[in-house]
């Protein structure tokens, strides 16, 4: 079986929030960068990219000029293929960045391509260490809604039977710990005990803010299931710092590209939990990588965005500990893995066993 044909395009998807009509920005859009990578046999495999910029253009004629290098190659051959990008581009193209992206759309593709011809779904092709796995509910509890509708919408995740779901702190303006802690007391009170919350700082506060703010927050009896990249991604002693002073566990790594920055991350102790972006880190085929390097660490690992793939990688290494569900895509697909109970049962169809909607390229087509 043989590469033949690489055809790409970008969609706009709307910024809407399904999952408790909460959405910040509701007029806003999405970029995303899809390809369809053919073969001589009729497989094909899908694979998809962001960058949320204005380079979003840059980022498809990147997938167009790598994916044309792959035409006549095996795809079954991953690392065969993951190297020859590397030294036809990456060396020279820097760590991370718009060859990273497209790297990582061209790689889930060729994986779902090396899962359809294997005839099983990818976490099974992959190990499948269980047939479901939890999830929680990402992208409604966002730092930009009022008090009151944050809470409402927290209280709609739980009757929709969540059992985990993240919110945000450093709110906008100027920080107050105070009104910091007070948000999180009545999510809290808003879900009850049992379910799992998280909450993201997106790199926007100092270390001894992380430090001040997350002491509160524990004080305060929120019980957090983590704290989630409380400090710049790549200050490694300032998180480990912070790791080490809360209870709290943090979680962090949505923010490097590459396999590199994990290996300084775990040998700092700089994250309890480690989350893996899967185009930030070059796509399924070092996504696989990074697990690994965490369970010699005895760390858990958390995936970023993209649930429709993701779901098979937590499922399939030991490690995985939760699938973020962000739907931010789930247009662009027929048929996408649903909460049940609080998890999302494995996909059985072969690959990644969901394909496009034609319907939605057409309609969102940039």
């Amino acid at each position: 079986m043989k590469i033949s044909k690489i055809t790409t395009g970008i969609v706009n998807l709307p910024a809407d929030e399904p999952l408790a009509d909460a959405a910040a920005n509701p007029n806003g859009k999405r970029p995303i960068a899809w390809v369809r990578v053919g073969t001589d046999a009729g497989v094909e495999g899908i694979g998809v990219a962001y960058f949320g910029g204005a380079l979003t253009g840059t980022l498809r004629h990147a997938i167009d000029e790598l994916g044309a290098l792959l035409v006549g190659d095996d795809p079954q051959l991953t690392e065969a293929i993951h190297k020859k990008l590397f030294n036809a581009a990456g060396g020279s193209a820097g760590p991370g960045g718009i060859y990273h992206l497209a790297l990582s759309a061209l790689d889930i593709a060729i994986w779902d391509i090396k899962a359809k011809a294997a005839e099983m779904p990818l976490w099974r092709l992959l190990g499948g260490a269980r047939d479901r796995v939890p999830t929680y509910a990402s992208g409604a509890l966002m730092r930009e809604l009022p008090l009151d509708r944050v809470v409402k919408a927290a209280a709609t995740l739980k009757d929709k039977g969540w059992k985990e779901m993240k919110t945000q702190l450093a709110l906008p303006g100027t920080t107050n710990p105070r009104i910091e802690v007070e948000r999180m007391v009545k999510i809290r009170e808003a879900i009850g005990p049992d379910i799992k919350l998280m909450c993201d700082i997106n790199q926007r506060w100092r270390p001894e803010q992380a430090m001040d703010i997350g002491r509160r927050v524990e004080d305060a009896g929120v019980g957090l299931f983590w704290l989630e990249d409380v400090t710049t991604a790549d200050d490694y002693p300032g998180l480990a710092r912070i790791a080490d002073s809360l209870r709290t566990p943090v979680a962090g790594g949505e923010y490097v590209w590459g396999i590199v920055p994990f290996r300084h991350m775990m040998e700092a102790r700089s994250v309890d939990i480690p989350m893996v972006d899967l185009v930030r880190v070059g796509g399924i085929t070092q996504w696989l990588k990074v697990a690994g390097m965490a369970e010699a660490f005895n760390l858990p690992v958390v995936s970023h965005l993209i649930p429709e793939v993701h779901v098979h990688l937590i499922a399939a290494v030991p490690n995985g500990l939760t699938v973020e569900y962000m739907p931010w895509l789930r247009p662009l697909f027929k048929q996408v893995p649903e909460q049940q109970n609080g998890e999302l049962v494995m996909p059985t169809a072969p690959g990644l066993g969901i394909e496009f909607d034609q319907a939605t390229l057409d309609r969102y087509k940039a």
